[in-house]
């Protein structure tokens, strides 16, 4: 069912697309069939991803832009992507020698004062706020 494209930059190899696809949600069990391909999908999520494109400049021998964008919401919203981020970050860990979940954290002082700092009200001037007053019309 893949389409007859040249191919782009962005577009996953087979050995890519081997290691993914189980990692995507099953086709739902009711309601209308699957009829789009799911690779020529995250090829075109990718393809914008990418080039930083908008998605309505998205080529047109991709599935349409709703389509695609319609899956891209979906795996944000259902937790897929967070669920291949995780199995990709554990399977890079193993490559390199290590275990695939990580044995520390590390906080250093400034993200442990960035929180309280952002958190502080801002201060008002008070000679722009009694200048305020002062204009009758303000």
């Amino acid at each position: 069912m893949l389409t007859k494209r040249k191919a782009y930059p962005s577009d996953l190899t087979d050995s890519e697309w081997n290691l993914l696809a189980p990692l995507l949600p099953p086709a739902k069990q009711r309601g209308r069939r699957r009829t789009v391909n799911l690779r020529e999908i995250v090829n075109a999520i990718f393809y914008v991803l990418r080039t930083g494109g908008p998605w309505d400049y998205l080529p047109h021998d991709f599935p349409s832009v709703d389509t695609v964008y319609g899956y891209f919401r979906q795996w944000k919203n259902d937790g897929t992507w967070g669920k291949i981020n995780e199995v990709l970050r554990g399977k890079v860990r193993q490559a390199v020698g290590k275990e695939v979940e990580p044995s520390a954290g590390i906080v250093d002082s400034q993200s442990a004062t960035a929180g309280r700092a952002a958190t502080m009200r801002a201060r008002k001037s008070l000679a722009v706020s009694d200048m305020c007053w002062s204009i009758p019309w303000v």
